[in-house]
């Protein structure tokens, strides 16, 4: 298994310990608007960062996100979360926070197991 695919493993794991801890629960710095997910996770390279210094095609995500979306200024958004393509920004436009942490968790458990399964079948 490839270190790239080692560190992308590890920060699935983070994300969805983050999400089942809570994480993107209301934000005591910024009460007012619900969090972004992925972006407002220690996991991205940007957290806590207002100038973006960091650009996203650095981020391990990203290659999770379908070629024709990584040129978007979020591309994390874009990550389809299930067979049905729906994705944190369509989730963002028609779900609701509860529903959007419930696919990312079922999505985050599913690549998980994805790349464990490909490691063990490559040992």
């Amino acid at each position: 298994m490839s270190q790239k695919n080692c560190d992308l493993l590890e920060l699935l794991r983070f994300e969805l310990k983050f999400v089942e801890d809570g994480g993107y629960g209301r934000s005591p710095h910024a009460p007012w608007r619900a969090p972004n997910v992925f972006e407002d996770s220690p996991s991205c390279l940007n957290f806590n960062e207002s100038s973006r210094t960091h650009p996203c095609n650095e981020c391990l995500l990203t290659q999770l996100v379908p070629s024709e979306f990584r040129d978007q200024d979020v591309p994390c958004r874009f990550i389809p979360l299930d067979d049905e393509g729906q994705t944190v920004d369509s989730l963002y436009r028609s779900g609701t926070q509860m529903e959007m942490e419930e696919a990312l968790r079922a999505w985050l458990r599913r690549e998980i197991n994805r790349i464990e399964t490909e490691q063990t079948q490559a040992a």
